[in-house]
C-alpha cells in the first residue's frame, strides 16, 4: 500500500486545516481530520489557534497508524492479502468510519473474504454510509469494484500494508 496516495486521498477528502476548527459534529478538530483528545497538547484550545504543519503532519501519522491498526483488527490475517488498493479503500473507510461502524458492512466484508471486489462494492453502496457521504463513497465503491488483480504491490515500506501481531 502506498501511504503517500492515502494521505493524499485523505487530504482531499478530509482537508487539511492549520487550525483548531469544529466539525459538523461540533467536535474541535485540526489537520487531516483530527479530532482533538484530551491526550493532545491542543486540547482546550479556542477554535482558530493556528496548528504548524509539523504538528499536522505528526498527528497524522499516529491517526494513521492507530488506523492501519484498525484494519488489522477488524480483518485479520486477511488483511496482508488483500490487493494494495482493496487495503487503500478500506483505510480510508476505517479514518472516516472507525472500527465499530465499518464491522457493521457485514455483507461488504463477507465479499471482501471472497475477493468478490464488485459484490463487496455493491454493499458498500447499500449503506447509511453511502448517501450521507456522496462522492467519496462512490468513488471509494467505483476503485473496489474495478479491482482487477490479487497484486498485493511493495512500496518503499513495504510492512505498511502487513499486521504486526506482535503489538
Amino acid at each position: 500500500m502506498d501511504i503517500n496516495r492515502v494521505r493524499e486521498q485523505l487530504k482531499i477528502d478530509e482537508g487539511v486545516v492549520y487550525e483548531v476548527y469544529r466539525d459538523h459534529l461540533g467536535y474541535p478538530t485540526f489537520g487531516i481530520g483530527h479530532l482533538i483528545t484530551k491526550s493532545d497538547p491542543e486540547y482546550g484550545f479556542p477554535v482558530g489557534t493556528t496548528i504548524s504543519e509539523e504538528r499536522v503532519n505528526a498527528a497524522f501519522e499516529e491517526d494513521i497508524r492507530v488506523t492501519l491498526g484498525e484494519c488489522c483488527k477488524l480483518y485479520g490475517f486477511r488483511w496482508s492479502d488483500f490487493p494494495s488498493e482493496v487495503q487503500e479503500i478500506l483505510v480510508n473507510m476505517m479514518f472516516n468510519l472507525g472500527r465499530p461502524r465499518l464491522s457493521k458492512f457485514k455483507n461488504m466484508n463477507a465479499a471482501l473474504d471472497k475477493g468478490d471486489w464488485v459484490t463487496a462494492a455493491a454493499e458498500g453502496r447499500d449503506s447509511r454510509w453511502y448517501y450521507q457521504v456522496g462522492n467519496r463513497a462512490e468513488r471509494l465503491m467505483t476503485r473496489l469494484e474495478n479491482v482487477q488483480e490479487r497484486d498485493i504491490s511493495v512500496h518503499d515500506n513495504e510492512s505498511i500494508g502487513r499486521c504486526s501481531w506482535g503489538d
